[in-house]
Order: C-alpha cells, then structure tokens, then sequence
C-alpha cells in the first residue's frame, strides 16, 4: 500500500516553481521515512499527514527556495507545555510551537536531506503523543 496521494500528485505535474525538483526530493523522503506519513494538498501545498493530522507542510512562496512549516494541526492548540529538542540545528522557531525549515537549492537539500528527515519523524511522533 502505498502513502502517495492522487491529489498530491496532480497538483506536482501542474506545479511551476524553480524548486520542483526539490519539492519532489523531498517529498520522497519525507514519504519513505515513516510508514505512519500520509499527504495531502492543504493550504495550496502538499501536506504530510501522521494519525490524520497536518504536521509538516510545505511553502512553496517565496519561489527562489522551498520551506517546509513543522506545525501542530490546523487547529491552533495551546502551546503551554509543549517543547520540542531540535538535535539538528535545521529549524528556526516562528512561535512556540512552530518551526521553518528554508531550503535554498538541490545542494542544501542533498546536504540536509538526511537530517531533515529525522526531524520531520521525530516531530510527527512528539505532536501526535
């Protein structure tokens, strides 16, 4: 059984963006990393999904790179309580409860990609505890 969505493919073969490639990459990986991961097209992007809820999803503008947004849900939750042990040095904190990951180009996403990664697991798990 595979986690790729028909949506999500649909929406990549229209996508115009500098970055396609390395949305792609990354949205393998991403897809790979976790038999638990599913996506979805939520706020005009792919969305990786775990137990049903939105965690990580992309940004695709600015189109000179490609963020990723690590996020709780689409349902504000209170952040009282919450941390979360970024090992990687890879996110920047936008709220308590919010990260971004920017990535410039196909070299940072080969360079990262592995890092990356296990963030984008080990935060779907601390979410959805």
């Amino acid at each position: 059984m595979t986690n790729r969505s028909d949506a999500v493919e649909r929406f990549l073969r229209e996508l115009e963006h500098s970055r396609k490639d390395e949305v792609e990459s990354l949205r393998s990986a991403i897809l790979a990393a976790h038999s638990g991961i599913s996506e979805r097209i939520k706020w005009n992007a792919p969305s990786f999904c775990f137990k049903g809820d939105d965690r990580v999803t992309f940004k695709l503008k600015p189109r000179d790179c490609v963020q990723l947004i690590f996020h709780r849900g689409a349902k504000v939750k209170s952040a009282g309580g919450f941390s979360f042990e970024d090992r990687s040095g890879l996110l920047t904190w936008a709220a308590e409860d919010r990260a971004v990951v920017t990535l410039r180009d196909m070299k940072d996403v080969t360079a990262k990609q592995a890092a990356l990664v296990q963030v984008v697991v080990h935060w779907m798990e601390a979410t959805s505890a």
